[in-house]
């Protein structure tokens, strides 16, 4: 099994900045990717960005040149940095990890933007 657990979120004003950072344990493979996906009120969840094992980055046009994702060394942390935030952005924000057909998610963790 794979635990996700997430840190990170809370409230910021438009224009802030936030990190939300996602921490993997358990049996976790050396190929596979890990992202965040975000469901604001009202509405379905839906990507924000993934990183795979081998570093290939996908942003969903929304947050590009925005938000930022990274992972360590070990590759069992993802970091989501999220720049210029906007109220659009409010949403409960999950980590995912993705493994040899299986998904992940973690908990969420919530972040607000509003002034």
């Amino acid at each position: 099994q794979v635990q996700l657990v997430e840190s990170g979120g809370g409230l910021v004003q438009p224009g802030g900045s936030l990190r939300v950072s996602c921490a993997a344990s358990g049996s976790i493979l050396r190929l596979n990717t890990m992202g965040w996906y975000r469901r604001a009120p009202g509405k379905e969840r839906e990507f924000v960005a993934t990183i795979t094992s081998a570093a290939v980055i996908n942003y969903a046009d929304s947050v590009k040149g925005r938000f930022t994702i990274s992972r360590d060394n070990a590759g069992t942390t993802v970091t989501l940095q999220m720049n210029s935030l906007k109220p659009e952005d409010t949403a409960v924000y999950y980590c995912r990890l993705s493994q040899w057909g299986n998904a992940y998610w973690g908990q969420g963790t919530q972040v607000t933007v509003s002034s």
